[in-house]
């Protein structure tokens, strides 16, 4: 027995707008809201909201002064045209250095840092 169930992932950015927009490109949800708060519904899957954060400074990867709090993981089922359309989109690559892993790790444009990973 729960005793709650997850309603929303959310990250705190600059732009709410802005930044759902990225994250429907590469994940063809569906972008719902302004101002403060916006939501980005996922068919199948989880919502993820946006919440303008004053001051918002973005977490660096990886470094322990500056915590990435948490990260995201988004299947794929090729990696190489999945980066394409994330650097298309604004994705900045954090780790590019192995090729020959499963998953490459970017910063979306608010500087979140995320995974995109091999099914």
């Amino acid at each position: 027995m729960s005793v709650a169930k997850v309603g929303a992932v959310v990250l705190d950015c600059p732009d709410p707008r802005a930044l759902a927009g990225f994250y429907a490109g590469l994940t063809g949800g569906t972008v719902e809201g302004e101002g403060d708060w916006v939501d980005l519904r996922i068919p199948g899957g989880p919502t993820l909201a946006f919440q303008a954060a004053p001051g918002y400074v973005p977490p660096r990867w990886p470094a322990a002064d500056h915590s990435q709090q948490f990260h995201l993981d988004l299947t794929v089922d090729d990696l190489d045209a999945a980066e394409k359309e994330a650097l298309a989109l604004g994705a900045r690559p954090l780790d590019a250095d192995d090729r020959a892993r499963t998953f490459r790790v970017y910063a979306d444009p608010a500087g979140h840092p995320f995974c995109l990973c091999a099914c």
